[in-house]
């Protein structure tokens, strides 16, 4: 039987526009966007659709948005494919969230809620922090560590093969860079971003992420939602927690998590949401495999 992995997408694959056409074409995709602006007090949907690009980047905006379109994505999969059976979720940092909200974990409501406040927390440690990120393409882990220990920076996402990102305060970010290119890297490029996620930089914003996290109701899973700390599910209810507040400052290991999934057997990943990054990723990881996504009508009425 083949087994289907559901992927959500990450804060960076929030672009102007994203979930108009959705939203136009749909009933149920316009009433999860009113719904969302109601939950928040707020006009998240205009960001989505209208921008300006200035604003849906916020780490406030970008990480509900980018929530909800995900969101939307999978309902609507499931009302296209009414049979649909998937096995496990997963999702890239703040998608995480979006995954554990699909498996059954957090409602909707409180999945919205959680991330705005997640983006809030995260702005804020980024105000206060000079932070920046780079990614380093073309150099394997055990030199990008090598790099991050002597110029004092994180790992921040291990994506795929060659793709590595790194987390730092700004000037020792611009020492990584130059360091992993005499290490034979391909390119080092400074990445447009607010601050350093997924690095020590981000430490203010956990007491507030656990806070919030305490006040939510948490349900047992329908499938395994994979941990981006650890690459493998999540276990008890009150160790998702634990695990969300440590991702805000761990790396995300992404392909180690889809190396799981194939050892698995997992052949068959769509991923949800704007952009199509974990599909490119996946590319590198395994050609072999089927990879479909939903972010728009075109690619969702191609999907069977």
């Amino acid at each position: 039987m083949s087994k289907t992995a559901l992927l959500f997408a990450g804060q960076g694959a929030q672009v102007v526009g994203m979930g108009r056409d959705l939203a136009e074409k749909f009933p149920s995709a316009k009433r999860y966007f009113d719904r969302a602006n109601e939950i928040l007090g707020y006009d998240l949907a205009s960001i989505c659709f209208n921008g300006p690009e200035t604003e849906l980047t916020k780490t406030e905006n970008a990480q509900p948005g980018i929530f909800l379109v995900s969101w939307i994505a999978f309902q609507l999969l499931r009302e296209k494919i009414p049979n649909l059976e998937f096995h496990v979720t997963a999702g890239l940092s703040l998608g995480e969230f979006t995954a554990l909200t699909a498996a059954g974990v957090t409602s909707f409501e409180d999945g919205l809620r959680i991330v705005r406040e997640r983006g809030r927390f995260m702005q804020e440690a980024c105000e206060v922090t000079q932070g920046s990120m780079a990614a380093i393409i073309g150099l394997d882990e055990a030199p990008t560590r090598e790099v991050c220990v002597e110029a004092g920076v994180e790992l921040a996402n291990l994506n795929c093969p060659g793709q590595i990102v790194i987390s730092g305060e700004a000037e020792k970010i611009t020492k990584a860079c130059d360091l992993a290119k005499a290490k034979g890297a391909k390119r080092a490029l400074p990445l447009p971003v607010a601050g350093a996620y997924h690095s020590h930089l981000m430490a203010s914003a956990q007491p507030k992420l656990k806070s919030v996290l305490e006040g939510v109701v948490f349900n047992e899973s329908s499938v395994p939602v994979i941990s981006n700390v650890t690459a493998e599910p999540h276990g008890a209810i009150e160790a998702i927690r634990e695990k969300l507040v440590a991702q805000v400052t761990s790396s995300v290991r992404w392909e180690a998590s889809m190396r799981y999934l194939l050892a698995q057997g997992f052949t068959r990943f769509i991923e949800l949401g704007p952009g199509t990054a974990l599909s490119g990723f996946m590319k590198r990881i395994d050609k072999t495999v089927q990879m479909q996504n939903v972010t728009d009508v075109a690619s969702l009425e191609g999907i069977s």
